[in-house]
């Protein structure tokens, strides 16, 4: 008989991105925030980095009221220097902010205390390691205070920590609060993603990679170390893909005892004529803006096709999609104009002022602007990856060119001084998306594309691919996504199927693009939170099993 499951009273989510939006595990959080909340309702705590003191977070909104016995007792008993609030998205759980700085006078000891109970190694940290390991062992302390001021040893309660940027809060709790449950969650390997960046590669030789010896050879051993050693010590260790399951598997020495599928929540997305006025903005924005960069008129007939994500030019197949747009300019059966947006954050000084101008005025221009391919500035033009493969390729966006790529190098909040929409505002307005991704442990890009009614084509070497792949009766992009079949050495093959899969969307009837678009939602549908989320129940499940027995050893 089946042991019945346990459900924790309290759920404490620790992670750098609460209510600091830096990449994918933004999404996962704030996505799944309004589920959980209404689970458990404010007895879900997400904790995050006081990062932005002296600034105004957008998606933070602090109160005086909430916690307030605690967080008096925590500021002016422990020192611990925390704000407490709202995280501005849909359900608006608590969020406790820490401030992590004064843990730096102690980070030695902090260290060796590591390594003593752990076997963290610590010696060789550069970069952000030092950051991170502070903020997390801040959450530790933090939600230690929290739990021995308002909890009693009754109250089951879990430490879910997000990347190693946050492993050390839950080894330290591992030994502050034996009797809290840990579950870690690594969303993409610090080795297998350093593997990939650095052009070596990763899958055909996986099972020949030793986890250790590659931190050694790529200067990675803290990072390495601390997700390992906490991946090895959680209650419960989780990853978000199979493809990511294998990786921990040979490169941590440890699979994943729950896999937690990434899911979206439907309410981001508007709806009825809503959606249409949103979709037809965007689309009259992206073609004004390529009209005044490229001074020629762009119609409704327009293709526009997107990519988006951090600029991890080889990981995110920024590259291959690249080649992809070459080939396809080349295209001699392509009858359609297409306007290629790469949308990916980048080292930007500024919006573009003559784009601006342009952009104020109402008329129509004839002739293109300097650099008509970038609509911000970047502080260093002449070493950008994606500007030296447009030149590379030989792509000058001239008239004759039925492919025009636009570079946007800059975060769309809805403030870049260019486009003034948010993120989420402007991918509907696009016709389908393209994520050909080499390195992607899950892929939220091509996810949030298709929640958008946006057909999107991907690689199987992408968690949601291979979740996509999974599915009865999914197959090509007539339902809504293509997912194509990369290697570590088919590039070629992949910038083909690319450039394929859009010129047979380009010539399909207004009817067939309706009814791939309604595919696309119907994808987008079955991977909402309200299914995916039974994963994380499962994980606490154990998680706390594990605690209870290992307090009985204990004891």
């Amino acid at each position: 008989m089946l042991k019945e499951r346990l459900i924790p009273n309290y759920i404490f989510e620790a992670s750098w991105e609460v209510c600091n939006k830096v990449g994918g595990i933004y999404t996962v959080l704030s996505t799944h925030a309004k589920t959980l909340q209404e689970q458990f309702h404010d007895r879900v705590l997400f904790i995050g980095p006081d990062v932005w003191q002296g600034k105004e977070n957008p998606s933070f909104v602090e109160s005086e009221h909430l916690c307030e016995a605690w967080r008096l007792h925590a500021i002016n008993k422990e020192h611990l220097l925390v704000r407490v609030g709202r995280w501005n998205v849909p359900g608006e759980p608590i969020a406790i902010l820490v401030d992590f700085r004064p843990f730096f006078a102690n980070k030695n000891t902090i260290y060796t205390e590591m390594w003593n109970h752990f076997q963290v190694d610590s010696l060789h940290a550069y970069g952000d390691y030092d950051e991170a390991s502070m903020f997390a062992y801040a959450a530790g302390k933090v939600v230690e205070s929290f739990y021995r001021y308002n909890l009693t040893e009754m109250d089951k309660a879990i430490f879910h920590a997000h990347e190693w940027m946050t492993g050390m809060g839950a080894l330290y709790l591992q030994t502050a609060v034996p009797e809290m449950a840990t579950v870690f969650t690594t969303h993409a390997t610090s080795i297998g993603r350093s593997i990939a960046g650095n052009n070596k590669p990763l899958y055909d030789y996986l099972f020949a990679y030793n986890g250790d010896q590659m931190a050694q050879e790529l200067n990675m051993q803290s990072k390495h170390s601390i997700e390992k050693q906490t991946a090895h010590y959680a209650d419960c260790f989780t990853t978000v893909s199979e493809i990511t399951d294998n990786e921990c598997r040979e490169l941590l020495d440890k699979p994943a005892d729950v896999i937690l599928l990434n899911g979206f929540e439907s309410n981001f997305v508007p709806q009825g004529s809503t959606f249409s006025g949103k979709r037809k903005r965007a689309r009259a924005s992206f073609l004004h803006v390529a009209s005044c960069l490229l001074g020629e008129p762009f119609d409704d007939d327009t293709l526009i096709v997107g990519t988006s994500g951090r600029y991890e030019f080889r990981n995110k197949g920024i590259d291959v999609f690249l080649e992809a747009m070459s080939r396809l300019n080349k295209d001699n059966d392509l009858k359609r104009k297409v306007v290629a947006i790469v949308s990916v954050p980048g080292w930007v000084s500024g919006p573009r002022d003559d784009l601006s101008q342009r952009l104020k005025k109402r008329e129509k221009f004839t002739t293109p602007l300097e650099c008509p391919f970038i609509t911000h500035w970047l502080h260093d033009m002449e070493h950008d990856q994606v500007l030296g493969m447009l030149r590379h390729l030989g792509m000058n966006n001239a008239p004759e060119d039925k492919v025009k790529v636009i570079f946007v190098p800059c975060y769309l909040d809805g403030k870049d001084g260019i486009f003034n929409k948010a993120y989420y505002d402007l991918i509907l307005g696009e016709d389908l998306t393209a994520y050909p991704s080499y390195y992607e442990p899950w892929g939220y890009t091509p996810l949030e594309s298709v929640a958008f009614r946006v057909p999107t084509i991907t690689t199987d070497l992408a968690g949601f691919g291979r979740w996509v792949n999974s599915l009865k009766g999914q197959a090509g992009i007539d339902t809504g996504v293509e997912v194509l079949h990369r290697s570590d050495y088919n590039y070629s093959d992949v910038a083909d199927g690319i450039k394929d899969t859009i010129a047979a969307f380009a010539g399909k009837e207004a009817d067939e693009v309706k009814n791939i678009r309604k595919c696309a939602a119907q994808v987008a549908e079955q991977a909402l939170w309200k299914h995916f989320i039974q994963h994380y129940y499962e994980a606490y499940d154990l998680a706390l099993k594990r605690a209870m027995a290992r307090q009985q050893v204990a004891v």
